[in-house]
């Protein structure tokens, strides 16, 4: 009985460690997550930076949450003299590199809000990425102004 107890914590300690190795390269950070919260039915804008710790490039390939419907990837551009919006599919952060969505730039659109939300809240979107890894991070609601 002693060795098979020994033998279960030297296998629980293995895999312990294997554990915090394979996950040792794959933290993907996020930080100064917002929601500029819009009045009405207008869309929602979530912007952040994410910051690629693994050993490899990840792909954000979509976004969703539960208070809004349709969640896209966007880029802002200006075109002859023309402020625009862009649709983006993925987008790709190499090891070690930040992305930031930012006002003026990339960002998330949230549109079809189907949850009450006011400045203050928090909500919680999903971020998928290429091969199945998703990461849900908690998004500050602000108002337009605090942009």
């Amino acid at each position: 009985m002693r060795r098979f107890l020994a033998s279960v914590t030297v296998g629980a300690l293995a895999l312990g460690l294997l554990s915090g190795l394979a996950h040792a390269d794959s933290a993907v950070t996020v930080s100064d997550a917002r929601l500029r919260l819009m009045p009405g039915d207008l869309p929602g804008a979530g912007y952040l930076r994410i910051h690629n710790g693994r050993d490899t490039t990840i792909t954000l390939v979509a976004a969703h949450c539960k208070a809004y419907s349709k969640v896209t990837m966007h880029k802002s551009v200006t075109k002859n003299g023309m402020a625009n919006m862009e649709a983006i599919q993925s987008i790709a952060i190499g090891p070690g590199q930040d992305f930031e969505f930012a006002p003026g730039g990339y960002h998330l659109m949230l549109m079809q809000r189907s949850a009450p939300l006011k400045v203050g809240d928090t909500v919680t979107i999903i971020l998928e990425l290429a091969g199945g890894d998703s990461e849900p991070v908690v998004f500050n609601v602000v108002s337009p102004a605090a942009m």
